[in-house]
C-alpha cells in the first residue's frame, strides 16, 4: 500500500489521502504496462525479467472487462490462515490492542465484506474462498531495533519458522517502530513472497501509524473500539489481505498501472456510521464496528465495494 494516502492530496475528514493511480502513473510511459510490487505502485514490466523477489514476469492470463486483469499467476485456494507476528516494546500490544487486531482476521472470513475476493480467480477457474482462519501469534523481541529493512522484515518471519504455505504472515509492529524503507513517507503497509526453508511463504509489513503519521496512514483519530492506532493497522491489515490472497505472488490479478484489487479502492470506504463515541465504522464484524477501505468486486464492470 504505498503512497494508496501520502502522494496526492485529498482532503477528507481532515485526513490526508492519496490516489495509487498517481504513484501508479509516474513510472509508467505511454501504453506501458506495469507490474506491482505489492507496496501499492507499479514498475515498468518491460524493464526486467525477474523482480526483487525473482517472480517470473505475468504472462498466461487475459483480460476482463472488469478493470483488472488476471497475469496467469496463483492465487490462494481454500481457507486462508492468517499468522500475527507481534514486533514493539514490552506491552505492545495491550488487551485492547490485541483484541482489535485479532478480532479481524477471526471474523472476516464469511462475511460479505471478504466475499468480494470470490470474484477472482486461477488459470482453472477455480475462486478464492470466502474463508480465512487466524492461526494465531507469536510475539519476536526487538533485536533489529526500531529502524527496521525490507530484509530485517523478512528475517523476523524466517525467525518464526513459518511453514504454512497457505497462511500469510503479518509482521506488525508497535508505535516505537519504523521502516526505513518508506512507512509514513510512502506507504502504510505491504505484502510480498518469498522462499524461506525452501517454502513460498507470503507475508506482510503493518505498522502502528498512532504516533509517528496518524494523518498520513490512518483515516481517523478516533476509534470505534478504544485504540485508535489498532483500528488504523485493521484497516491496512485488510487491505494487503486480500491482495495477498488474489496475487500472493504479485504475477496474478492487477490492472495496467501495477495496481492490485485493493489499490483500486484505496482510502475510499463507501457509507460510513457513527459510533456512540463520534468515531466512524462501515462494517461490524465479530462485534466490533470497523472502519476498512473498500475493496474492488471483480464483476459487472468492476466497483469499489464494502459487499458482494
Amino acid at each position: 500500500m504505498r503512497f494508496s494516502k501520502l502522494a496526492l492530496a485529498l482532503s477528507i475528514g481532515g485526513a490526508v489521502f492519496a490516489s495509487s493511480t498517481f504513484a501508479n502513473g509516474l513510472n509508467a510511459g505511454p501504453g506501458a504496462e506495469m507490474v506491482p510490487t505489492g507496496k501499492g505502485y507499479g514498475i515498468n514490466g518491460h524493464s526486467q525479467s525477474l523482480d526483487d523477489h525473482g517472480n517470473a514476469k505475468p504472462g498466461g492470463g487475459g483480460h476482463s472487462s472488469n478493470g483488472i486483469d488476471y497475469h496467469g499467476g496463483p492465487v490462494m485456494l481454500g481457507t486462508t490462515n492468517v499468522h500475527y507476528i507481534w514486533y514493539g516494546q514490552s506491552g505492545w500490544p495491550n488487551s485492547t490492542q490485541s483484541a482489535i487486531l485479532t478480532g479481524y482476521p477471526s471474523s472476516t472470513g464469511g462475511s460479505p465484506y471478504f466475499n468480494i475476493n470470490t470474484t477472482y480467480y486461477n488459470g482453472s477457474n477455480t475462486h478464492v474462498s470466502n474463508s480465512v482462519h487466524y492461526s494465531g501469534s507469536v510475539s519476536h523481541a526487538e533485536t533489529y531495533g526500531t529502524s527496521l529493512t525490507d530484509a530485517e522484515i523478512q528475517q523476523i518471519v524466517a525467525d518464526t519458522n513459518p511453514t504454512d504455505t497457505n497462511g500469510v504472515y503479518f509482521v506488525l509492529t508497535g508505535p516505537d517502530v519504523t521502516a526505513s524503507s518508506g512507512f509514513c513517507s510512502q506507504y502504510c503497509g505491504w505484502h510480498t513472497h518469498a522462499s524461506i526453508l525452501g517454502q513460498d511463504i507470503k507475508y506482510a509489513f503493518v505498522g502502528d501509524a498512532a504516533t509517528q503519521c496518524p494523518s498520513g496512514c490512518m483515516a481517523q483519530t478516533t476509534s470505534p473500539n478504544g485504540d485508535a492506532g489498532a483500528d488504523g493497522m485493521v484497516s491496512v491489515i485488510a487491505h494487503e489481505l486480500e491482495e495477498a490472497v488474489t496475487d500472493p505472488d504479485l504475477n496474478a490479478w492487477y490492472d495496467r498501472r501495477g495496481a492490485e484489487n485493493a489499490d483500486k479502492c484505496a482510502w475510499t470506504f463507501g457509507t460510513e456510521s457513527t459510533a456512540s463515541n463520534g468515531s466512524k465504522y462501515n462494517v461490524v464484524l465479530g462485534g466490533k464496528q470497523y472502519l476498512v477501505q473498500q475493496n474492488w468486486v471483480n464483476a459487472s464492470g468492476g466497483y469499489c465495494s464494502m459487499s458482494y
